[in-house]
């Protein structure tokens, strides 16, 4: 267990449909699902869980081709690492610990794992938070110059492998590391030390690259088929979107009119004084936003 989390939280590890989903428990409350993004793991709430275990039972996975979770065998479709599957992971999960509803907070892949799972699950979501995004589908048709080059690497790891995966291989941590620093507000400073040595431990494990390409390719393609073909489904529940005033989804995007367009309801939220890393960056500002939010 990392010694980032307090004596609150457990990592435990079990298996459902076959893939073994490493994840951190702890708190007391009703549950709420956190869910990490790319390059990272569950490492990313150290921050914000003891900020919240008062209030709620904090769940965090590993999402599939992250962290310690397993990394399934792909092919041509990329189905694997939709995002359809990635929902499914967690949602079975949540009901082999007994939630049978909860709360949803998700980030950057987590995020858009979590868009998916509103859609598939919506009895399941009480109410949804997501961080510094916006919709797949919109990001993508409307990419532009500015997009393009400041978020890359969506255009980058979407390639053929095997690619991208023997670039970063020439050096994976200098890789780890210039994503990480280049997307928050104060570089590599807003990291905890730890967290980063346990980011490098994960990236450099067996598969775990080939993985989060294979996440972004999925991404390209058949979540986009998925998002397609549910273009009139709406969230069901109370959406609440927080983003990074500093960061590129605030200077490319409108996230609140982009998520009203795909809810049922009106979307609230806010920028924040931060980069991309809002858990890491600012996690009291993060832990008041979810508090305020998830009332029901």
């Amino acid at each position: 267990m990392s010694d980032l989390f307090d004596s609150r939280f457990r990592l435990q590890r079990r298996s459902v449909d076959d893939i073994a989903i490493n994840f951190c428990i702890g708190g007391q409350g009703p549950p709420l699902l956190l869910l990490h993004g790319f390059p990272q793991a569950h490492v990313i709430w150290h921050r914000v869980a003891p900020l919240l275990a008062q209030q709620f039972t904090l769940v965090m996975p590993d999402l599939r081709g992250y962290g310690d979770s397993a990394r399934p065998e792909s092919d041509a479709d990329h189905a694997a690492y939709s995002k359809r599957a990635m929902a499914a992971d967690v949602v079975h999960l949540m009901q082999a610990l007994g939630f049978d509803a909860f709360f949803v907070c998700g980030h950057d892949r987590g995020g858009r794992v979590a868009h998916r799972l509103a859609l598939d699950w919506p009895q399941m979501v009480r109410q949804l938070v997501l961080l510094d995004i916006s919709p797949t589908r919109t990001m993508y048709e409307r990419t532009n110059m500015d997009f393009a080059r400041l978020y890359y690497h969506w255009f980058f790891l979407i390639q053929p492998a095997p690619l991208p995966e023997r670039l970063i291989a020439a050096d994976p941590s200098f890789y780890l590391r210039t994503k990480l620093g280049g997307w928050g507000a104060k570089g590599l400073d807003v990291f905890d030390p730890r967290a980063i040595a346990e980011y490098e431990r994960c990236f450099a494990l067996p598969g775990a690259v080939h993985a989060m390409c294979e996440d972004y390719r999925a991404s390209a393609s058949i979540d986009l088929e998925h998002d397609r073909t549910d273009a009139g489904q709406k969230i069901a529940c109370s959406l609440h979107v927080v983003w990074g005033e500093r960061g590129v989804v605030h200077r490319v995007f409108t996230p609140i009119s982009d998520w009203q367009e795909k809810c049922a309801l009106p979307v609230t939220g806010r920028p924040l004084p931060c980069g991309h890393y809002i858990a890491e960056e600012l996690p009291d500002a993060l832990a008041a936003e979810l508090r305020a939010f998830l009332t029901v």
